[in-house]
């Protein structure tokens, strides 16, 4: 169910005249350019993500690892999403930074030309990524949680621009 902006109506886009799911039909939608911010914030141990910062996990490269899950797991979105169309991205990237000395966190930039957004292969991205430290690093910190994830920003399309107030 998705609420239209500026109003209290709802649109039930994803469901057919028998009240079933279905693929919504894009065909008729202009392509334009359609990029989606999504972040993912871990939260850890100083140890572990100390450790995760020096390399010192004996798994290997926790961040390249998770860079590469997460861009894979972006063009797999259709794959696993069953209403999400199949997209040409043409730009998936993911960045890590330290928030402050127990979190981890991801973002991703997912982009594409097309007639339908890609606000759901950056949430892929990052929760994917997200996932992956923390199988990467389970060993020495179960305690590790995915504390956030969310869309930060979208443009494209005839909705326009979303960006999130606060996080």
């Amino acid at each position: 169910m998705s609420q239209s902006d500026g109003d209290n109506q709802f649109e039930l886009t994803h469901v057919n005249a028998q009240g079933r799911a279905q693929m919504v039909d894009v065909m008729g939608k202009e392509a334009t350019d359609r990029i989606a911010l999504a972040k993912a914030d871990i939260e850890m141990s100083e140890t572990t993500l100390l450790r995760i910062q020096e390399g010192g996990i004996k798994k290997g490269d926790v961040l390249a690892v998770a860079q590469i899950a997460g861009i894979m797991a972006a063009k797999k979105t259709s794959d696993i999403i069953p209403l999400c169309h199949p997209l040409a991205l043409t730009g998936i990237d993911l960045e890590f930074s330290y928030p402050n000395p127990t979190t981890l966190r991801v973002i991703s930039r997912v982009h594409t030309l097309g007639a339908t957004g890609v606000e759901m292969e950056a949430l892929t991205a990052v929760s994917v990524a997200a996932l992956t430290v923390y199988d990467m690093c389970k060993a020495i910190d179960r305690a590790m949680t995915i504390v956030f994830i969310g869309l930060l920003e979208k443009s494209g399309g005839k909705s326009g621009v979303f960006v999130r107030d606060h996080v």
